[in-house]
């Protein structure tokens, strides 16, 4: 967790940042264009957002603010480019950070979920291996990064979720809850 804790739009921005340096190398760090259609992906984001310019534009500012974002001009670029620093503010390794990138950008999964969305992301063996790297950001100090939430009624795996925005709501799904 982080503190003060990101809001959902921090998260998507550094979470899009995260997986676009990963799978497109040769268009990384992002434009503001290129950022903005990340954001707004449709696939493999939940919640899909539709976030406007102007919002990415002040998450950008909060984020660089908090030293988790920086703006670069490359020679001979007509725009800013925008790239994460999540990694050296938390001390993240790869594999770290391709599983908080997956949780981010889709919300809370098991650990077969994260398995097979991370695979573009970086190297598990297998499903041990993904539990020892969730193990060690829970096991973080000062504050853990991960949380392992309770099983609902009739789910046969536990779930895991990032902490970076606060604590993670356990509303079941179609509990009746309005908003």
């Amino acid at each position: 967790m982080l503190t003060p804790p990101l809001t959902d739009i921090d998260v998507r921005v550094l979470g899009a940042l995260i997986e676009k340096e990963a799978t497109t190398p040769d268009t990384y760090p992002l434009s503001i264009s290129a950022l903005l259609a990340a954001c707004n992906q449709l696939s493999n984001r939940d919640p899909v957002m539709q976030l406007d310019e102007a919002t990415v534009m002040q998450a950008i500012v909060t984020l660089r603010r908090r030293s988790l974002l920086r703006a670069i001009q490359p020679a001979g670029a007509r725009v800013t480019k925008y790239m994460h620093l999540l990694h050296e503010a938390l001390l993240l390794d790869r594999r770290e950070l391709a599983l908080l990138s997956v949780l981010m950008l889709r919300g809370e999964q098991t650990p077969g979920e994260l398995h097979a969305r991370t695979a573009r992301l970086a190297d598990f063996a297998d499903l041990a291996a993904i539990e020892a790297v969730l193990e060690g950001l829970m096991a973080r100090t000062p504050e853990s990064l991960v949380t392992r939430l309770p099983r609902r009624a009739g789910q046969k795996e536990v779930r895991y979720a990032h902490l970076l925005a606060g604590d993670v709501s356990l509303a079941e799904p179609g509990d009746g809850a309005s908003v």
